[in-house]
């Protein structure tokens, strides 16, 4: 795969049961955990269209030269005490930030961000959904299939093919083992496939298998929303869902 080198430096994920949801909004507005190695996970409530909330998880990843961000707060308010959180915890500023897919709960904050001076990055699939729908955009683009090198950690993007959405990308971190997959990976408390107006279920098993084949042992998977996952049984669980959803379409 080729390697580019980048200077960082100087429609919603839904589908959760309205009652879970409300019982999940009693949570903490922004929660940082962490996962292996130098990746956090952070979680915030999100607004679903009907009112209630419910938890949503992106990641980041600490490097020597900054703080990299995967995807943002679903809770936009929690965007500021997250920065501030970061540098607080590990004195270094977040210098960059990679939106998986253009739905709400990726994008919201793109700009917030830009304006103080952090990098934004989507591909151009998840740009051009982003100016199709009227969300935020990212301000630089990125190929489908990248890895960003910073120091002593990199974070390589590829994209497995469509699945929640068309433009779904997963990000793993080779030194920790760590693979984000965003909303393309249900997790293993997901009774069903969640939000499908921008999914394509045909297309979603071969692209999991893809992933599956790509990073075949990760230490933790997470998944976009819900408990996060040791090795690949989020990954399993989601294939699990798709075929049993596939059935069901094709009796």
């Amino acid at each position: 795969m080729k390697i580019f080198k980048y200077i960082l430096g100087a429609s919603l994920c839904l589908g959760m049961q309205a009652a879970n949801a409300q019982h999940k909004s009693e949570e903490a507005p922004l929660k940082i955990s962490h996962l292996a190695g130098n990746c956090y996970v952070y979680t915030t409530i999100g607004q679903l269209s009907d009112g209630s909330r419910y938890p949503s998880n992106s990641m980041y990843v600490v490097t020597e030269k900054g703080v990299v961000m995967i995807d943002v707060p679903w809770d936009t308010t929690q965007l500021v005490p997250l920065l501030d959180q970061i540098k607080k915890q590990h004195g270094k500023a977040v210098i960059a930030c990679i939106a998986t897919h253009f739905h709400e709960d990726r994008t919201a904050g793109l700009n917030a961000l830009a304006a103080r001076g952090i990098k934004t990055y989507s591909t151009a699939h998840t740009l051009k959904l982003c100016k199709d729908n009227h969300k935020e955009e990212a301000r630089y683009v990125i190929p489908e299939d990248t890895t960003f090198r910073l120091g002593d950690r990199r974070l390589q993007v590829f994209y497995p093919g469509p699945g929640h959405a068309p433009d779904n990308i997963v990000v793993w971190v080779p030194e920790d083992k760590v693979l984000y997959g965003g909303c393309f990976i249900k997790s293993t408390d997901a009774a069903d496939l969640g939000n499908l107006s921008d999914a394509d279920p045909k297309a979603w098993t071969p692209s999991m298998l893809r992933l599956k084949a790509k990073f075949p042992n990760p230490v933790f998977t997470v998944p976009g929303h819900g408990e996060l996952s040791n090795k690949d049984k989020a990954c399993n669980h989601t294939l699990e869902l798709i075929q049993t959803y596939n059935a069901g379409k094709n009796k």
